[in-house]
């Protein structure tokens, strides 16, 4: 497992550099429609729990109304949320807000394939995990993981850790092929969508 770690995270950033550079035409155009349907910054910046429990800055496409969090229900939305702007809903559901983390993945910070990173004091603060549960924290977060393809938000959080830790005990090329062809079915089938049902802002 070691040697593929390693393996793993060089794959990452270089695949996340080649994707960053052919897919910066379309970023710069959602930026564009971003900043002209709403104020506010083009990116959404949230601090999150990253490798061995450390924060780090995580990178969204901002696809709520500025401030959101102060209009009334923090950082969760739910279906139909009004703060959630139009074209904001379209890149939630193609999941197109997720591409600035090819920056977070370029610089380190996260894999294309690990457990999605917690917000720094949810679901529990990190004093308050188990042993256990804080192996999670042992790789780099990912962009989706194998709990992402196994309820995702439809699941306890103890349930979604324990899958976190199941990835880290079973990590190989074969199981990340397998969990991001399970993602873009996912996508493109538009499952377990967060604009469906209620969730926060990841």
């Amino acid at each position: 497992m070691k040697n593929y770690l390693k393996v793993k995270n060089v794959l990452d950033q270089i695949l996340a550099l080649i994707l960053l550079i052919v897919l910066f035409p379309l970023m710069l155009i959602i930026g564009i429609i971003i900043k002209m349907e709403s104020k506010g910054p083009v990116i959404f910046i949230q601090d999150r729990l990253g490798y061995r429990g450390e924060p780090f800055k995580f990178y969204k496409f901002r696809s709520m109304v500025k401030e959101a969090k102060n209009l009334g229900s923090g950082v969760y939305s739910f279906k139909g949320d009004p703060r959630i702007t139009r074209f904001g809903r379209i890149i939630r559901v193609t999941s197109l807000d997720e591409l600035p983390q090819l920056g977070n993945i370029i610089k380190g910070e996260m894999s294309f394939i690990g457990p999605r990173p917690t917000l720094i004091n949810h679901p529990w603060p990190l004093e308050e995990y188990t042993d256990f549960q804080k192996e999670r924290f042992t790789l780099r977060p990912g962009v989706t993981g194998l709990a992402q393809i196994n309820g995702r938000r439809e699941i306890l959080w103890k349930e979604r850790i324990e899958w976190d830790v199941k990835y880290i005990h079973m990590m190989s090329f074969k199981m990340d092929l397998y969990i991001l062809y399970k993602t873009i079915g996912i996508v493109f089938g538009n499952k377990k969508n967060h604009n469906i049902k209620k969730t926060d802002e990841k």
